[in-house]
């Protein structure tokens, strides 16, 4: 004879209270009310739990503050400065001006009167990121049709529409110039890349790669010490002459010229402060 659910339910509440002086094991059966025909329900397992590391910031609370905001060493007229940042503070109401480093792959969007639908974008890697206030420019490159191409921009340009990280990561190296004399596939970016995504609590990954480079002579000497490289590995190219050379070339003091680091962390607080205020009205 077919039995009702809830004499069902009595009967396992029977044989768990029979067997409780048995062992300590007790589970519910609440879940006996949403049976079908007497048959248990299917297992539903739980949802995994979200893992957060409370040492990282969260998106709001992560401090960002583009290097052109921050003066040179030996400003003299501190109020021009404050007059530039007011107009970078606008501009940047106007214009989504992301986060991004030297080695982010980007493609900008900027007004062209003589491209189709008046405007055009260019897709590339930055290579070089400087200027301070107004001035700020960065350089993208890449390779179209086997030939490597660069356009400079002027990051406070009202002719630029949209600037979109496609790939936010840094380099061994603040200035990736030298991928000039780099073989072309470290300059190469797909136009149709898709955005490679990036939580916001995350750290911005460093891209260590060592790049290879052409046969010499290359346009500058890379290996030089001014120019701190880290991104090649010179003894591939390098002779014995040209290792005694920069011996000559070298000057170990200057690691330990405590006057030649700019401190501005405190410069940098009262800035964040006024462009955070300043972007808030």
């Amino acid at each position: 004879a077919k039995r009702s659910p809830f004499a069902v339910m009595a009967a396992a509440c029977r044989l768990v209270w029979g067997a409780r002086g048995a062992c300590n094991r007790y589970f519910s059966v609440s879940t006996f009310l949403h049976c079908k025909d007497g048959q248990p329900p299917k297992f539903q397992p739980p949802p995994k739990p979200v893992m957060r590391d409370e040492l990282k910031p969260l998106a709001e609370d992560r401090r960002v503050l583009s290097p052109e905001f921050i003066p040179r060493r030996g400003r003299t007229l501190p109020f021009k400065h404050y007059i530039e940042r007011r107009d970078m503070i606008q501009r940047r109401k106007v214009l989504n001006i992301p986060e991004f480093y030297v080695g982010s792959i980007l493609s900008v969007t900027t007004a062209d009167l003589y491209a189709n639908g008046k405007r055009s974008t260019f897709v590339g890697i930055c290579v070089q990121y400087s200027g301070k206030g107004l001035g700020a420019t960065f350089i993208l490159r890449n390779i179209i049709e086997g030939q490597g191409v660069e356009i400079s921009f002027e990051l406070y340009n009202p002719l630029i529409q949209e600037i979109k990280v496609l790939k936010l990561e840094k380099r061994l190296d603040d200035n990736l110039m030298y991928l000039r004399d780099a073989l072309p596939e470290y300059s190469t970016v797909d136009v149709n890349m898709a955005p490679v995504p990036l939580a916001a609590n995350e750290e911005v990954p460093v891209n260590k790669m060592k790049v290879k480079m052409k046969p010499r002579p290359w346009s500058k000497h890379w290996e030089h010490p001014k120019f701190n490289i880290q991104g090649i590995n010179f003894d591939l190219y390098l002779t014995e002459k040209d290792k005694e050379k920069l011996k000559a070339w070298s000057k170990p003091w200057i690691e330990f010229d405590m006057m030649k680091e700019y401190d501005t962390s405190k410069l940098e607080k009262e800035i964040w402060e006024e462009v955070n205020a300043g972007l808030k009205n």
